[in-house]
């Protein structure tokens, strides 16, 4: 990756959750690779679809009792002091009409990717943008059912949320101190409606920028390196935080929660691998969760995760 920036050869990236496979695509490579990418900043997708059917949509969430083996066990971690926000994420079984790449030629977010018959997602959430030697990133921390009334006010106002928000903040300030100098928050707890078939949501997310240090300047892959994990899907402290996610979750994450972007010779654009659909075999699973502090209340917490399971298709 630093060597194609160096060079300021445009590029295509996607890593997963534990940095462990990082690929990367030319722009010439992208149409080959059977990649679909629809980014505000650039779109390999070409064609036009219209959906002829009703879309019809089944989610399979596991029971109270299961989901809470995992939460008390990241809960106990949080009284002992091993850490103070964990992002706990389970896979739902669904059940759709609708092909992976209808998915992704029908649904509305920011960012969408479909990938080769194995995934789908349609994000909401930037990771990091780099512009003229500017970065900057916008961790999102907190949603609420938009049809209750106030709710924008409640989720900003909420103690649980805003701690929650704090501390991402934080987190994300800390990690882009360690790639860029005059870091600040330039947006704090601003309010993303996000519309769905299923019910709409608000969402919170910050805006933090800094200037990309001399040492990391057209290094792309190794500003990666040094912010991933993103904080926002991971929680703090981030190593020990870590440890309890693998513990808790019982599953592989994969690409769920890693990032993917695009370089265009210059600038950066990428996102946070969130509200993501992947096929196992013929099965297809929804992989969804939220931020767990000392404050969190397990029935909450069950509800936010099934908030998630939704297809952006109106």
């Amino acid at each position: 990756m630093d060597e194609l920036s160096l060079q300021k050869v445009p590029y295509f990236f996607v890593i997963d959750f534990l940095s462990e496979n990082v690929e990367i695509y030319q722009e010439s490579e992208i149409e080959k690779s059977g990649l679909l990418i629809d980014f505000q900043s650039f779109s390999s997708s070409k064609k036009a679809h219209t959906l002829n059917k009703k879309v019809e949509w089944k989610s399979f969430p596991e029971t109270l009792e299961s989901f809470k083996i995992g939460f008390d066990k990241v809960q106990k971690n949080i009284r002992l002091g091993n850490s103070y926000l964990v992002n706990y994420t389970r896979k739902t079984k669904i059940e759709t009409n609708l092909s992976l790449e209808e998915i992704f030629y029908h649904s509305e977010a920011k960012y969408k990717v479909f990938y080769k018959d194995f995934f789908v997602f349609f994000s909401p959430e930037t990771f990091v943008k780099i512009i003229d030697g500017k970065i900057l990133t916008y961790p999102m921390k907190g949603t609420i059912d938009a049809s209750i009334e106030n709710a924008a006010e409640i989720l900003k106002n909420d103690p649980k949320e805003k701690a929650e928000h704090y501390t991402v903040v934080d987190l994300l300030r800390n990690d882009l101190s360690m790639v860029a100098d005059n870091v600040r928050v330039d947006q704090f707890q601003h309010i993303d409606f996000l519309k769905t078939r299923q019910k709409n949501l608000y969402a919170m997310s910050s805006e933090i920028s800094g200037i990309v240090k001399p040492e990391f300047d057209g290094k792309v892959g190794s500003i990666m390196q040094k912010l991933l994990p993103a904080g926002s899907i991971l929680g703090a402290p981030k190593p020990k935080t870590l440890e309890i996610i693998q513990e808790a979750e019982g599953y592989d994450r994969g690409y769920y929660t890693g990032v993917c972007g695009w370089f265009d010779g210059k600038n950066v654009d990428s996102c946070v691998m969130i509200r993501f659909i992947e096929k196992e075999g013929e099965k297809l699973y929804f992989k969804s969760g939220g931020g767990i502090t000392h404050m969190s209340k397990l029935e909450d917490e069950y509800q936010e995760m099934k908030n998630k399971i939704y297809v952006p298709i109106h």
